[in-house]
């Protein structure tokens, strides 16, 4: 059921999104076939992100966000089946492999702390890489893209593997390392595969958990911050769940703050993908005769002139910072529909 029009959507999601506390606390009334306790249950979530489902890297940027979701969601009656890039696929947007082969391997031995989330799940939990190419993916295979692994899990990887002939009824893309705001939104792998899951229409909810910004050497993300979204996100998805919000109208992208150890955000607030720039890149030589450039980038400072300054009075990169959890609609129609776009629309249709 889709919403009638955007201003009952709006004032839906934000009363859904009061529910701040751990899916613990009381996630959501008890309604249809489902408790409490188990909000989703008889749910069949399809899990992806862009962070790989390896969690090998020492900081565990590779996928801890995803285990973390995987664990809410069952905890909270899903039955959840994995399918995620191979690889670290940060950054990779939208784009996807147009010709080729895929391959999927399950992954046998989950990290130890997670091994059991899923047991009693009709699924087991299972979780799948996908690769590109023809033979087992190993440690040297070149990763399938976020688009990749959802497209296929929904036009026949899950039917083969998982037994859904009928699909999953919700895509839940992350915890992605890091939060999906303003022009990050535009590189986002984990937004880009939910864009991918309504455009084979099925409803998508992208969930993102915020650095440290107490640990200036590098981006990190405290365990507590991930299982602090997880823990809202699967509560926030019973609340969808309930009140018919599930859409493949647009995808839910959420992004929580980094807290303070026992603090609650500030509020669930609804915002708009930001304007401001906030990574600019930078591209280094070897040396002067090289022509080898070393790709990296640094967040925006004050008075950068290559740095798109914020617009939007409800941009989702300042509510986060100001400690709230953002609830953004993203679609994949990027058209500009501001006041400038008059000007130009006025002089194509009359050369004035």
């Amino acid at each position: 059921m889709r919403p009638r029009h955007h201003r009952a959507t709006v004032t839906a999601l934000l009363a859904a999104g009061t529910l701040v506390l751990p899916l613990s606390a009381g996630a959501g009334a008890a309604t249809g076939n489902h408790h409490e306790d188990r909000p989703l249950a008889g749910m069949r979530i399809l899990l992806s992100n862009d962070d790989s489902m390896q969690m090998a890297r020492p900081n565990a940027s590779d996928g801890k966000g995803l285990y973390e979701v995987r664990r809410a969601l069952c905890s909270a009656g899903a039955d959840v089946v994995v399918m995620a890039p191979w690889a670290n696929q940060s950054g990779a947007g939208t784009s996807a492999a147009g010709s080729g082969t895929l391959t999927v391997r399950r992954r046998t031995v989950l990290p130890a702390e997670y091994g059991r989330d899923c047991a009693d799940a009709p699924t087991g939990g299972a979780v799948y890489g996908v690769c590109k190419g023809a033979v087992a993916c190993d440690a040297g295979s070149v990763s399938a893209t976020p688009v990749d692994t959802v497209r296929l899990a929904l036009n026949g990887g899950l039917a083969a593997k998982a037994g859904w002939t009928k699909g999953p009824d919700l895509v839940v893309t992350g915890s992605n390392y890091g939060p999906n705001v303003a022009s990050v939104v535009n590189d986002s792998g984990t937004v880009g595969a939910a864009l991918a899951a309504i455009e084979e229409g099925t409803p998508a909810v992208a969930l993102n958990s915020s650095y440290d910004p107490t640990v200036t050497a590098s981006f990190e993300v405290a365990d507590r911050t991930y299982r602090q979204t997880a823990a809202f996100g699967a509560a926030f998805i019973a609340s969808l769940r309930d009140r018919r919000l599930l859409t493949t109208d647009y995808v839910v992208n959420v992004n929580y703050p980094h807290l303070a150890e026992g603090r609650q955000p500030r509020g669930t607030v609804w915002s708009s993908v930001g304007t401001q720039k906030l990574i600019q890149p930078g591209y280094a030589q070897a040396d002067p005769n090289s022509d080898t450039f070393t790709v990296g980038g640094a967040l925006c400072a004050a008075g950068n002139p290559k740095c798109r300054p914020e617009t939007k009075r409800d941009a989702d990169y300042r509510l986060l910072q100001q400690g709230n959890v953002t609830v953004t609609p993203i679609t994949p129609d990027r058209t500009f529909e501001g006041r400038e776009a008059g000007r130009l629309e006025r002089f194509v249709r009359t050369g004035r």
